[in-house]
């Protein structure tokens, strides 16, 4: 029976917006973590971690997240792995993820300029030391406004999660609109609780872009 859309939907819209946070945040740890991984490996003067990591990121960056979500859900189903919507959206939310921030990081490990590593091995430093003291601070300092930016760009993303079944605020709308047939009421209140997911990190992103937008010297 068809109903109207009431402030109990809107609460319960609301609710479900704690789980796309909380699935944002597990992604977004997640492939921070395989991310930096990822970044030294592609930033290392060694050949085979250096293509591996290339590789990798070719790979899930050029994979569409769809696909990607459905081949972990399906794929490990097939295998005789039971995996739940939370768990495949997480991997591969986590995999996407760290394929991007790993390339993201990797160009603000290379935009720190060569004279700061030589000013390190001048000072007797080891390349492990020249990285984790000289190099990584500096990079992190770049980095704040992209990740950030992505992490916008993940929290967006987590709808797709709904097309495994992963109830989250979009499939939340979803399931709203099926009970009151009222589509423009019940996403546009989706789009707006959207809307203050992200734009306070947008605002962030873009204030840090310009306080540390002076280049290294």
């Amino acid at each position: 029976m068809i109903r109207d859309f009431s402030t109990g939907d809107l609460l319960l819209l609301l609710l479900a917006a704690r789980w796309t946070v909380a699935l944002s945040l597990i992604a977004f740890a997640g492939g921070a973590m395989a991310g930096l991984a990822v970044a030294l490996a592609r930033a290392s003067s060694a050949a085979i971690p250096r293509y591996a990591a290339m590789v990798y990121i070719e790979l899930f960056q050029d994979t569409p997240l769809l696909m990607l979500l459905f081949v972990v859900f399906f794929g490990a189903n097939v295998l005789g792995f039971q995996v739940s919507p939370w768990a495949a959206a997480s991997i591969g939310l986590t995999l996407y993820g760290s394929a991007f921030l790993g390339e993201i990081w990797r160009g603000c490990l290379e935009s720190v300029p060569t004279g700061q590593r030589e000013a390190a091995k001048a000072l007797g430093l080891k390349p492990w030391q020249a990285m984790v003291f000289v190099v990584l601070p500096q990079a992190l300092r770049l980095s704040i406004p992209p990740t950030i930016g992505f992490l916008v760009q993940l929290v967006k993303n987590t709808s797709l999660a709904s097309i495994i079944g992963f109830t989250e605020l979009t499939r939340t709308g979803q399931l709203v609109n099926n009970a009151t047939y009222r589509p423009l009421a019940v996403f546009l209140a989706v789009s707006l609780i959207y809307f203050a997911l992200c734009w306070p990190l947008s605002l962030a992103s873009r204030q840090l872009e310009k306080r540390l937008g002076q280049p290294l010297v």
